[in-house]
């Protein structure tokens, strides 16, 4: 397990107010509708500046990284950088097929880990899921079933996708999540208010390896080095991994050379709420395991 570290209580999940992206859009739709009713016929410039504002919302939904929307983590606290943590995470488990080699690793390394697993995966795998805990690893909430229209969804939608996962994660592993990721990084502007109800942060990351689709270790492992650096959250995947040539999950002969180099560049890696002032998760996990048999 993780020593424990000094930092400050960790907030609740910061309250839902409009961006400035948001305001301005808000503010333009408002301009349109009294400009309309002061002169009708200006319907149609107010029809086409009211849509065009849409676009930049349309533009930060798909960039994963973009705060436009609300709070994004893309690196760890100032404090943690300080101590030389960053955060290796593994999205889209767990897998049992990939997960307990990649367990298996970085136990060999000594290493900590956060797993963004999905409701329905952990659900059907709830062993496994609860092993990652006993580990010292962190469990956190990846949506309940990873839709790929997920980013489309309205305000019941999301309320749905956060609690389900929630509620089957915080029961196999007796930790309730704190952080969570949104399927490919992609949501809109409801997300923010369902994870502030949640007492949820959004975490994406501040490089990936797209070590979904590279089926080249090599590559992967140089997009996840390059400029390197304290207070890093990397992205790789344990669920829907590529395949290299010999069909061997690329994530397995990724991790040994990425591990080494983390070591050698004198960095430590640390789960998110580690890094975030909530070293214990782990043991209380480890201690509150539920019978087999309820999770429906």
């Amino acid at each position: 397990m993780e020593p424990s570290v000094s930092a400050a209580p960790f907030p609740a999940a910061p309250p839902w107010r409009p961006t400035p992206l948001l305001r301005a859009v808000i503010a333009l739709h408002v301009l349109a509708v009294i400009a309309v009713i002061a002169h009708p016929a200006l319907w149609p410039w107010a029809l086409g500046a009211a849509l065009a504002s849409h676009l930049p919302v349309v533009a930060a939904s798909l960039w994963p990284r973009s705060r436009w929307l609300g709070p994004n983590l893309t690196r760890l606290p100032e404090g943690s950088a300080a101590r030389g943590e960053i955060a290796l995470t593994f999205d889209d488990g767990p897998d049992p097929n990939v997960t307990p080699a990649v367990l298996d690793l970085l136990d060999r390394h000594g290493v900590r880990a956060t797993f963004f697993c999905i409701g329905e995966r952990a659900a059907a795998h709830p062993e496994l899921c609860r092993d990652i805990v006993r580990r010292g690893h962190a469990v956190e909430n990846h949506s309940a079933r990873h839709r790929h229209h997920f980013s489309l969804l309205g305000p019941r939608g999301y309320a749905r996708e956060l609690r389900a996962a929630q509620q089957t994660l915080s029961a196999i592993t007796g930790v309730t999540p704190a952080f969570f990721r949104a399927p490919a990084g992609l949501r809109n502007p409801f997300l923010w208010p369902a994870l502030t109800r949640h007492n949820l942060r959004l975490a994406s990351w501040t490089r990936r390896g797209y070590d979904t689709r590279c089926r080249k270790p090599a590559r992967v492992l140089a997009r996840l080095l390059r400029n390197l650096r304290a207070g890093d959250i990397l992205l790789l995947h344990d669920g829907h991994a590529a395949r290299g040539a010999s069909g061997r999950p690329v994530v397995l002969d990724v991790l040994p050379p990425l591990l080494a180099s983390i070591r050698a560049a004198g960095l430590k890696p640390v789960t998110l709420p580690a890094a975030f002032g909530l070293p214990d998760v782990a043991r209380r996990g480890a201690d509150r395991h539920p019978a087999p048999g309820t999770i429906s």
